[in-house]
């Protein structure tokens, strides 16, 4: 499901009540929802282009990442610092409201990250990015942790949009996807794309069937993503960032999870982001 955010919406910050019932709904049925409307375009704009530079180190140094880390694909994250942080990335107030009317209070975030779907790729194994909390259930149990992936630019099928799989994420059962499974599915529900808008964000439940499939373009196909979990799914991991950005994150209904840290004290370069995410 796409869900427009009007601009009255936008103006006060808060998706109507119709709105939230939509959101939370397709992702209890669907798997996913997307939010059209919510991301600042100059703020993208900003973030796609040192992304762009980012990719090149990660393809000329062939650190390959995500499912399979298959060639064409990388694991990277925006930066974490100023002035790449902005507010309705890391704590979009109406991605906020569905993810907590979702997961309740206390929800948290444990994942500020992403995937970079390169020219060239290749396709991934059919995956879930996250298990069921119980392997011997015969009815999922409700979602626990969403994946909220925001990308810079449009994602269509000509830069290698996500294949996505609704409802996959009812299925019971762990480990991997095979064919016998894949195909079965696929005569329930087939796969859709995960085409979004720039200024999109698509919500969805971590245990949801998707794959990278190959980008067709000239130009890397950027995906942030963090992970909001509900309260009681406890993380050891705390989300590093350089000090200077905090203010994007004061007066969230989102717990961040986050540290604030400064490179210099800790001799930590600004690179590291790329290559050792956790710092």
């Amino acid at each position: 499901m796409e869900i427009t955010v009007q601009p009255e919406e936008l103006k006060v910050g808060k998706l109507t009540d119709a709105h939230v019932e939509q959101a939370v709904k397709a992702i209890r049925v669907d798997g996913y929802v997307i939010l059209e409307n919510v991301v600042s375009h100059d703020h993208l704009d900003i973030l796609r282009e040192r992304m762009d530079a980012d990719s090149q180190i990660l393809i000329e140094a062939q650190k390959w990442g995500g499912a399979g880390r298959l060639i064409g694909h990388l694991q990277q994250g925006p930066p974490p610092f100023v002035p790449y942080i902005f507010r309705d990335i890391v704590a979009n107030p109406h991605v906020v409201q569905v993810t907590r009317a979702l997961l309740g209070p206390g929800v948290y975030n444990n994942f500020y990250n992403g995937n970079t779907n390169s020219p060239g790729s290749t396709t991934q194994p059919l995956h879930r990015d996250g298990a069921h909390l119980w392997d011997d259930q015969e009815v999922a149990h409700p979602t626990t942790e969403v994946v909220v992936n925001i990308s810079p630019q449009d994602t269509t099928e000509e830069n290698g949009s996500v294949e996505i799989w609704p409802g996959s994420h009812l299925q019971v059962g762990n480990g991997g996807v095979d064919e016998e499974q894949e195909e079965a599915r696929r005569k329930i529900c087939p796969p859709i794309r995960g085409n979004a808008k720039k200024g999109s964000a698509l919500i969805r439940d971590m245990r949801l069937w998707h794959r990278g499939v190959p980008n067709p373009s000239d130009k890397p196909r950027h995906m942030i993503a963090m992970i909001h979990r509900v309260n009681w799914l406890k993380s050891n991991r705390r989300l590093k960032y350089k000090i200077g950005c905090e203010a994007a994150f004061e007066n969230s209904d989102l717990d961040h999870n986050a540290e604030f840290i400064d490179f210099a004290e800790k001799k930590i370069d600004e690179y590291n982001y790329l290559f050792n995410p956790r710092f």
